[in-house]
């Protein structure tokens, strides 16, 4: 277990460094484009793209596919270097094919995803998708050589790895700045050159982030060379695992499709993609370093146990990781709700626009515990080799998400749309998330829920004293009007956010924490087992 408690703790570390440099990175960009504009919602539309690819390959194929089958290829005469190199030959070859037909058709892939654009803003979301699809090839070897890694539990490159990318793109926007001056919100503000300088640099970023990955893979003891006989390796059996991912990606990738195409009707004076992006981006920071750092571990793990049925193993596995992820991400929730204000004052550009943003942030958060349950859950199917279920159960969530975005602006005003497609995707994880929980409780035969159900009990217990404290300790700041959410300047308002989002959550993390140790519980150790890996020694 100490060993699960070090990988974590490198993941954890990794994480955290980068998702900090990433939301740098999303301050300097928004500080040459704008938060709320059509040019700025123009690059977040083309930008999303090569992502939403990389969400396919990723967790359609990779993730949900390839741990397991790496981890039962360690069991081949050669521990698995056939397998290994027949299946990056193919993967590369399906990634350099994925990304010529996406340059190919990007004039119809951005007008999928942004109806509602301007025909002006429509040409500029174009060009800038030419720029950055070719982050296609880069995101997919990246994932590949990652995940890769991962089975081979050398976990630590795979975290650390995009740091290399957020500090090369924030040079290549602080550049763009440098040329071409700050906030160019406008689309008639924009010619090729300052196209390419910001696609470019978003592109080199991810090109970099892949190839530094390539310097860890000694570590794996494999040898990796081309081989194009793919037959006589189990990559049928592949196929067939993928199939039911891919189907169940795609799902998702619809229903994101019908959330852009009606979000951007808002583009312009109200928040809409790219505020919807960089609301998603702070989500996904406590997401990332608690439910994924000490989820991926676990995973390998798991995956281990199902391979020799210890199903009994499996069952404690899946329970301890996740009161160990609840008993951070619910503190993250509560914190975040408390400074959502002086949060998304960090990536908009007056207090007024914080303001705005900060419902969009609020509705992501409601799905933050379900989403992190999810990702324990599912992949406890896909390590039995089951990718069938999660599929269906995918299914009813993106029929709610549609239903619930078809709904939304029938609705709400404009101004809200954007927290109103957040809030129903929320709302439509949970739901699958409690399907998820009671299907793998069936196939497994219990999953010790009155353990876990106690645990989250008092996590709650204690969230509610801490969110009240750092919603007092926002208004004693002035709330609304205080100086964490001023206007004294593009850089000094985003800083003010940022100090004044650590001084909300640091008091709503210490109210959660002074409860929980009043309440003696038993998850605690965990917490201190945390801070004696990242503070050896100490």
């Amino acid at each position: 277990m100490s060993s699960l408690g070090r990988a974590s703790a490198i993941l954890g570390a990794g994480t955290l460094v980068s998702r900090i440099t990433g939301l740098l990175r999303t301050i300097v960009l928004l500080a040459a484009i704008g938060s709320l504009g059509r040019a700025s919602d123009a690059f977040s539309v083309a930008n999303q793209l090569p992502n939403n690819v990389f969400t396919i390959i990723q967790t359609g194929i990779l993730t949900a596919v390839i741990i397991p089958q790496i981890v039962r290829s360690a069991g081949h005469k050669d521990g698995g270097q056939a397998f290994i190199s027949k299946l990056f030959t193919l993967g590369t070859v399906v990634f350099l094919g994925a990304t010529a037909v996406a340059v190919l058709v990007a004039p119809g892939l951005v007008f999928l995803y942004a109806k509602g654009f301007t025909p002006d803003q429509l040409a500029l979301a174009t060009a800038f998708a030419y720029w950055c699809l070719p982050q296609i090839l880069f995101y997919g070897l990246y994932a590949l050589i990652g995940e890769t890694l991962n089975a081979k539990r050398v976990f630590g490159p795979y975290t650390w790895a995009p740091i290399a990318n957020n500090v090369i793109s924030i040079a290549g926007f602080l550049l763009f700045i440098a040329l071409f001056g700050d906030n160019r919100n406008r689309v008639e503000m924009w010619d090729p050159t300052m196209i390419a300088v910001l696609g470019g640099t978003a592109t080199l970023g991810i090109a970099v982030q892949a190839g530094l990955l390539l310097v860890a893979w000694r570590r794996t003891g494999l040898h990796l060379r081309p081989d194009f006989a793919w037959k006589g390796v189990g990559l049928g059996d592949i196929g067939r695992l993928a199939g039911w991912t891919f189907l169940m990606v795609m799902a998702g990738q619809l229903a994101g499709l019908v959330q852009s195409t009606i979000v951007s009707e808002a583009s312009g004076d109200h928040p809409a993609g790219t505020i919807m992006m960089a609301a998603w981006l702070v989500f996904m920071l406590p997401y990332s370093i608690f439910a994924v750092s000490i989820g991926t571990p676990y995973f390998t793990q798991i995956s281990e146990h199902a391979s020799a049925d210890k199903h009994d193993e499996v069952r404690g596995d899946v329970a301890r990781c996740i009161r160990a992820v609840a008993l951070f991400i619910v503190v993250s929730t509560v914190a975040l709700v408390a400074a959502s204000v002086p949060a998304t004052r960090i990536f908009t550009d007056s207090g007024a626009q914080a303001v705005q943003a900060a419902p969009v942030l609020i509705a992501n958060l409601v799905g933050l515990l379900p989403l992190s349950v999810l990702f324990i859950v599912q992949r406890t199917f896909y390590a039995y080799g089951d990718t069938r279920t999660p599929f269906w159960i995918t299914v009813v969530q993106c029929t709610l998400i549609v239903l619930s975005a078809l709904i939304a602006p029938l609705i709400v005003p404009l101004s809200q749309l954007a927290a109103a497609i957040a809030l129903g995707q929320s709302l439509a994880c949970l739901v699958q998330t409690l399907i998820a929980i009671w299907m793998l409780r069936r196939r497994l035969g219990g999953l010790e829920l009155p353990s876990i159900l106690v645990s989250l009990g008092r996590f709650t217990l204690a969230a509610i004293p801490a969110c009240l404290a750092g919603w007092g300790v926002y208004l004693l700041l002035g709330g609304a009007d205080g100086w964490i959410v001023a206007d004294p300047g593009a850089v000094a308002g985003r800083v003010f956010g940022a100090i004044g989002t650590g001084i909300v959550g640091g008091a709503t993390v210490l109210v959660y924490l002074a409860v929980l140790a009043l309440l003696r519980a038993p998850e605690m150790s965990v917490v201190s087992g945390f801070a004696k890996k990242f503070l050896p020694g100490r």
